[in-house]
C-alpha cells in the first residue's frame, strides 16, 4: 500500500480508499450486509485505512454497515473515516440541501449510525446553490472547532466554488469523479488543487465496473442499478468503451504483465501523485486485484499510449451529469 498525508488527520492515509456507495444498495440493485462487512474487513486487512461513505448511500444503511464493520475489526483508531452531507431525501426523491440546520442534523445522525464521536473527514456531497456557500463553509468550520470533525472536504465542486468555500473554511480534500474514462477534472480541478495544496480523492476509480475487465455487452444489471441509465453502458456508445478496455488490457499485459483493472488504478495513482483513488466494492473478491497495483509505475511512453487509445476509441467522452441531484 502507498500512503499520503491529509492536513488535520494525524495518521498516514492509504492512497486507495474503499468507496461504499454500492454497499448502500440504492442505485446498485441491492446489497448483502454480510458480504458488505466482509468486504470492509478485507479492505482493512489489506492495508486500506480510508473508508468513504455517505448518508445517501442506502439512506443510512451504508454508514450503519461501516460502523458495524469497524467495531468488529476493533480498529477505530487506525481507520480514517470519511462521510458526507448536503443531500436530503424524502419518498425516494433526492435534492441538495446544505443549509446549516440540515448539516447539523446530518452530522448528528451520521455520528449515531457510525457509532463514533468524531468524523475524520467530513465532506459536502454536492454544492447547494440554494444556500450561500459561505454559510455552508461556516457551519462546517464550526463542526471542526467543536471537535466533531478533523478535516473538511467537498465533493463535485468547481474551482470557483472551492475558492469561495475556502475563503471561509480551509478545504483539505475534494472528491471529483476520476478514472481513465472520466478525466474532465484534469482541466481545472487538478491544477487548482495543486496550487492550493488540496488532496484529491478521485471517485469511481473503475468507472462503475467498466474498467474491471468483467463487463461485456451481454452483462445484465439488476433493477435499480445506476448502470441502466449510465450513458456509457448503453449501445452504441458502450461498444466504443469496451473497445478501449480491450486495447488497454492488451497494453497492460504486454508492457507490465498486468490487466486493465490494475492499469486503471495505477493510472490514477501516478497522475494524482499524492492523491487517493476510491475503489468501490461490495464483495470481498472485488478487492483481490489491489495487491497487484503497487510496486510499479506507468512510464511516459505508456501514458502517451493510453492517451492514444482513449482518443481513438472515445473521441467524445462524457462525464457524470446523469448523477447530479436536483437543486
Amino acid at each position: 500500500m502507498e500512503f499520503t498525508k491529509i492536513p488535520g488527520i494525524d495518521m498516514p492515509v492509504s492512497r486507495v480508499g474503499l468507496g461504499t456507495w454500492a454497499i448502500g444498495g440504492t442505485f446498485w440493485g441491492g446489497s448483502d450486509e454480510a458480504d458488505s462487512i466482509k468486504t470492509i474487513l478485507k479492505a482493512l486487512d489489506s492495508g486500506v485505512n480510508l473508508i468513504d461513505t455517505a448518508p445517501i448511500y442506502g439512506y443510512g444503511f451504508s454508514e450503519e454497515v461501516v460502523g458495524k464493520a469497524i467495531r468488529m475489526h476493533g480498529s477505530r483508531d487506525k481507520v480514517v473515516l470519511a462521510t458526507k452531507a448536503g443531500l436530503q431525501w424524502q419518498d425516494g426523491k433526492i435534492r441538495r440541501n446544505a443549509s446549516p440546520d440540515r448539516l447539523r442534523q446530518e452530522l448528528e445522525d451520521s455520528l449515531k449510525r457510525l457509532r463514533v464521536n468524531m468524523i475524520d473527514l467530513y465532506q459536502v456531497h454536492w454544492p447547494d446553490h440554494g444556500t450561500p456557500l459561505e454559510e455552508t463553509a461556516e457551519i462546517m468550520l464550526n463542526f471542526q472547532e467543536e471537535g466533531k470533525v478533523r478535516a473538511i472536504g467537498v465533493s463535485n465542486f468547481s474551482p470557483a466554488e472551492m475558492a469561495c468555500f475556502n475563503a471561509v473554511a480551509s478545504i483539505q480534500t475534494v472528491q471529483p469523479p476520476y478514472n481513465l474514462f472520466e478525466r474532465e477534472m484534469e482541466k481545472d480541478i487538478l491544477p487548482w488543487c495543486q496550487t492550493a495544496g488540496v488532496t484529491i480523492l478521485g471517485y469511481s476509480a473503475l468507472c462503475r465496473g467498466l474498467l474491471s475487465g468483467r463487463v461485456g455487452l451481454g452483462t445484465e444489471f439488476h433493477e435499480g442499478d445506476v448502470r441502466q441509465v449510465d450513458p456509457k453502458f448503453q449501445p452504441p456508445r458502450m461498444n466504443r468503451y469496451l473497445a478501449a478496455v480491450s486495447e488497454l488490457d492488451t497494453l497492460a499485459r504486454e508492457k507490465f504483465g498486468k490487466r486493465v483493472v490494475h492499469l486503471a488504478l495505477r493510472f490514477i495513482l501516478d497522475r494524482l501523485k499524492d492523491g487517493v483513488a476510491l475503489w468501490g466494492a461490495r464483495k470481498p473478491e472485488q478487492l483481490t486485484p489491489l495487491e497487484a497495483c503497487f510496486g510499479w509505475v506507468l512510464n511516459p511512453a505508456s501514458m502517451d499510449e493510453i492517451d492514444r487509445i482513449l482518443k481513438e476509441n472515445i473521441p467524445d467522452p462524457i462525464g457524470v451529469d446523469f448523477l447530479s441531484p436536483p437543486e
